[in-house]
């Protein structure tokens, strides 16, 4: 499976501008500049989608790693905090509310730590990764 998504970039790094088309076309022409990613512009960044997308994949490999245990979650609600300093990703930091019925600490945290090493989006980043969570 390839998956795509094609940026255009109009202009200096500062003033220029850009747009953001995914080939699901979520994001269709999708404004970014340099605003969007160091500012308070209005648009996406590069920084927002990886947030984006790492708790995404986590979110849905926990839901597997569940599945896989015999539970089902009523709801994983995954916030991704991404660290951007000095032109670099330097961290990456999930923060998960789950409701899951019937599953103790323990298993939870094994299956947790599972899909914190290895969703596909972790596997990708080469930066420290770290889930915080509570479970209801």
């Amino acid at each position: 499976m390839i998956r795509k998504a094609t940026a255009i970039w109009k202009g200096s790094g500062k003033e220029g501008q850009g747009h953001l088309t995914t080939q699901s076309t979520v994001l269709n022409q999708t404004q970014y500049s340099f605003n969007t990613r160091f500012a308070d512009g209005i648009g996406t960044n590069p920084e927002e989608l990886i947030a984006a997308a790492h708790a995404g994949c986590f979110a849905m490999k926990l839901s597997f790693n569940l599945s896989g245990a015999g539970f089902v979650p009523d709801e994983l609600d995954a916030t991704c905090h991404i660290n951007f300093e000095n032109g670099a990703v330097t961290s990456s930091h999930l923060i998960l509310k789950a409701c899951v019925v019937g599953i103790d600490s323990e298993k939870f945290d094994e299956l947790v730590k599972d899909a914190e090493a290895n969703c596909p989006i972790s596997k990708l980043l080469n930066t420290a990764i770290s889930v915080e969570y509570t479970l209801n």
